[in-house]
């Protein structure tokens, strides 16, 4: 496993051994950064079933200013740490070890925004739908924010989802890689 692209462009990664989790290919990633423009000029990532920490570090070393990784697996929370450490990026990332709706009223209650959000839980537990009601309700995303949700290829998701719109779906493999867009609250 490593970074696609940007600041720590071909650095490798920590992954869990065996199949506790199911890192998001190179390919797909390259694709999703490709398909939301390649790269940030700054923002706030979250990257809820975060695994490695992939993803969330390759929006930070492709622009984004902070990145906010989460799993519920303590080995894998022990992975994102050492990721973290590797890219001495521990003033630019912060890990937690909580179940997705936790994290949600932590992050609440610290009263974050994010830009970017990547939902990319395990397939068979899949709740893709109720976490992005959560995240809307606890006000987490920032306008124009961009949830990018990694599922099944035969998932299919609402068209909208509160003030969500979903804007382009693509598949790759067994997985849909579907593409919401916050708009301005009513």
């Amino acid at each position: 496993m490593r970074i696609v692209s940007g600041e720590f462009g071909s650095r490798h990664l920590e992954t869990l051994k065996g199949n506790q989790t199911r890192p998001t290919l190179d390919k797909v990633r390259e694709a999703v950064f490709s398909s939301l423009g390649g790269y940030f000029e700054s923002g706030i990532c979250l990257d809820l079933y975060a695994g490695s920490g992939a993803v969330g570090l390759e929006a930070l070393s492709r622009g984004m200013d902070f990145v906010v990784l989460n799993d519920k697996s303590h080995d894998a929370f022990q992975i994102i740490k050492k990721n973290i450490e590797t890219l001495k990026v521990q003033e630019r990332a912060k890990a937690y070890c909580c179940s997705d709706l936790k994290i949600i009223d932590i992050l609440s209650e610290q009263k974050l925004k994010f830009d970017l959000v990547y939902l990319d839980p395990p397939y068979a537990k899949e709740k893709n739908v109720k976490i992005m009601e959560k995240l809307i309700e606890c006000d987490l995303l920032n306008r124009g924010c961009t949830v990018v949700v990694e599922s099944l290829k035969e998932e299919h998701f609402p068209n909208q989802i509160g003030s969500l719109t979903l804007y382009k779906e693509a598949v790759y493999g067994i997985s849909r890689i579907s593409y919401y867009k916050e708009e301005e609250r009513r």
